[in-house]
């Protein structure tokens, strides 16, 4: 399964029995097949008819609306999984606290863990700054033991907040001066990486979103992330772990001068991509997103057993992921 990205003004979608047909100025200019693709994103000034919408449901597509230059993501959803059940059994556990910090410190642990592997990779190739990746790999190595014995959910957010600090710190490091990173910033992003860091965990944030909906889970009603209005809390405690893909994917598009500083515009609103930025993206994004849906999917279904009673006789370890 694939992804369409739609990313051009004056674009206009039909179908055409089981495709595709894209328009502009009222000539054809391409067809895509409907049968491969998985998601479709659309930014821009796109026009489509109601049953394209309605073909693509019916698929089970997800659609993802990036709008504006921050791509803030809308998405309309297909048919849920059929199972409630997962769903009830979901609301209920996110009111045991047992089971809350349980699955909380499992999932610090591993997003922490991540992280210091990625440090301790960075460290073996970036020699020029070992000393500077030592430090983080110190920090990190210190606060991994004490995730266990965090008493509240509160308490991990502190000690995730400082790991993350010290990861960034390690990303700073490497990262090319003519990139202005110094740490993560958001809501505008400031420099080229950030503005890539935060278009990157948009749309995992969206994958993640598309995959809960899909397997019958409720995206609000997390366990780690409490409730909290408009915010699909599980879909963020699904993509915690997997954040390090997002960062490692970043550094290697400009390390590999797939994405230059000139793509990006900045001014005292933020710091944005332009066209030729996107195009670029979202080409190599592509074939980052097949590998985080696998993920996504893994611990997805892990997450599943856990809210499924086992047979009689048998205990799970409901903490996991």
């Amino acid at each position: 399964m694939t992804s369409l990205y739609v990313d051009r003004r004056g674009v206009e979608l039909e179908l055409d029995g089981d495709a595709l047909v894209f328009r502009e100025q009222g000539t054809r200019t391409g067809t895509v097949p409907i049968a491969p693709l998985s998601r479709v994103f659309l930014r821009g000034d796109v026009r489509l008819q109601t049953s394209v919408l309605g073909k693509l449901g019916e698929r089970g597509i997800g659609v993802i609306i990036l709008s504006g230059r921050k791509a803030e993501p809308t998405m309309l959803l297909a048919r849920p999984h059929n199972d409630a059940a997962r769903r009830v059994a979901q609301y209920r556990l996110s009111d045991d606290a047992a089971f809350c910090l349980a699955f909380s410190r499992s999932l610090v642990f591993d997003k922490v863990s991540a992280q210091r592997d990625y440090a301790q990779g960075l460290r073996e190739i970036a020699l020029a700054h070992r000393y500077e990746l030592t430090l983080v790999l110190r920090t990190l190595d210190q606060i991994l033991p004490r995730i266990a014995q965090m008493p509240t959910i509160a308490a991990l957010r502190g000690i995730e907040g400082a790991a993350s600090a010290a990861h960034f710190k390690g990303i700073a490091a490497i990262a090319a001066p003519r990139l202005n990173f110094s740490q993560r910033n958001r809501r505008p992003p400031r420099d080229p990486l950030n503005a890539v860091l935060s278009l990157g965990y948009t749309l995992l944030h969206t994958e993640a979103v598309l995959a809960l909906h899909g397997a019958g889970l409720d995206p609000f009603i997390g366990f780690y992330h409490q409730l909290d209005f408009g915010r699909e809390s599980l879909a963020c405690d699904l993509v915690e772990p997997i954040r390090i893909e997002v960062d490692s994917f970043a550094l290697q598009l400009f390390r590999k001068e797939i994405l230059k500083p000139e793509f990006f515009t900045t001014s005292e609103k933020g710091c944005f991509m332009g066209k030729n930025g996107r195009v670029a993206f979202y080409t190599e994004w592509e074939r980052q997103a097949e590998r985080l849906r696998k993920i996504l999917t893994a611990h997805i279904t892990k997450l599943t057993e856990r809210l499924t009673p086992a047979p009689s006789g048998i205990t799970r370890d409901n903490g996991d992921i």
